[in-house]
């Protein structure tokens, strides 16, 4: 099994465009908020309680039916690891988070990736048509990673309403905040996990937050099915500094959409240029862009320039950063068509 392969850093005077990472500086307060947690010679609050009751309070459910990791890929693998094991299977679709694989294989189960429509999105009829007696889970990313198009709310229920009641759905939505279509489903907004105790929503702090290097990721669900993760996650792993910039960071939520409306812009700006180059990428509703591609000189191009992008055998993602990189990205774009 290949180990996860981060995104690189870039040289001075070059733009990390390697791992959606959120080009602003924290939120106000946040910094502060975790230089307060100084002592260092306890553990922290195994159940990230403060954290846990801010997003009941911020989402309208109760604490227990909130779970907080390091980050939303370990609320992955503790549901995994939960619900499925040798001889039993789990759907997702390909290409999405690079992590799946090697999640499902941890946990000693099969994988059964399903192709992605043309489109880059979900080919969730496929997706249904896949699952069978031995399947215990199915994994949902939207938008989806690397591709970025969403599962609208319609396409999500008639899914759902296919699906055995007792197969677990977790509903990846890592980059939620960044979705701007009004048709796409919102795990939390919707409330899906009432309707459907089966489906659980993983969302994280790393994105739209910027707190990706303190690692916390938060799961949403019915409290008996959360136990199941509880049982398998890495105890006190959420630290008491990633806790309390967590809870600051939700006393912010106006500032972060400030932040994210800004994100967007590019976003749009960016997909509008490379199609007038003559790309064909996706809708994409999160901070990232899809060139569907095949030959690594694209990404050695983006490389040369500076620009440390991120290339799989399908294609090349590049996450939406800074403003000063927006132009250059585009001028190595029309240099390769």
């Amino acid at each position: 099994m290949p180990p996860y392969k981060q995104g690189r850093p870039a040289d001075a005077g070059g733009f990390k465009l390697s791992s959606n990472e959120n080009p602003f500086e924290p939120l106000p307060g946040v910094v502060e908020a975790l230089q307060a947690q100084s002592t260092l010679n306890r553990y922290p609050d195994a159940t990230a309680g403060g954290l846990r009751a801010a997003l009941g309070a911020t989402y309208g459910v109760a604490a227990d039916a909130v779970l907080v990791a390091a980050g939303s890929v370990s609320l992955l693998a503790a549901f995994l690891q939960a619900a499925a094991s040798t001889g039993d299977e789990v759907v997702y679709a390909w290409r999405s988070f690079e992590a799946y694989p090697g999640l499902v294989l941890v946990a000693g189960a099969t994988s059964v990736p399903v192709p992605n429509r043309p489109d880059g999105g979900h080919d969730l009829d496929a997706m249904a048509a896949a699952v069978t007696e031995r399947t215990r889970c199915i994994l949902l990313c939207t938008p989806n990673n690397p591709t970025g198009p969403v599962i609208t709310s319609e396409e999500f229920a008639a899914f759902v309403a296919r699906v055995p009641s007792d197969v677990l759905i977790l509903l990846d939505e890592a980059y939620a905040e960044f979705v701007t279509d009004p048709a796409a489903v919102n795990g939390l907004g919707e409330r899906v996990f009432e309707a459907h105790p089966n489906v659980v929503v993983l969302r994280t702090f790393s994105k739209a937050y910027g707190l990706a290097a303190l690692r916390v990721g938060y799961a949403i669900g019915h409290p008996r099915v959360l136990d199941g993760a509880r049982a398998t996650m890495i105890p006190l792993s959420v630290t008491a500094q990633a806790e309390a910039a967590g809870v600051a960071s939700l006393e912010h939520r106006a500032e972060m959409a400030e932040r994210v409306a800004v994100i967007v812009d590019r976003r749009e700006r960016l997909v509008a240029g490379l199609r007038e180059a003559g790309w064909d990428v996706p809708d994409t509703q999160a901070n990232f862009v899809w060139l569907p591609t095949a030959d690594p000189a694209v990404a050695a191009a983006f490389d040369a320039a500076g620009l440390i992008v991120r290339p799989f055998p399908e294609g090349v993602r590049i996450s939406v950063g800074e403003e000063e990189s927006l132009e250059r990205i585009l001028e190595v774009a029309r240099s390769l068509r």
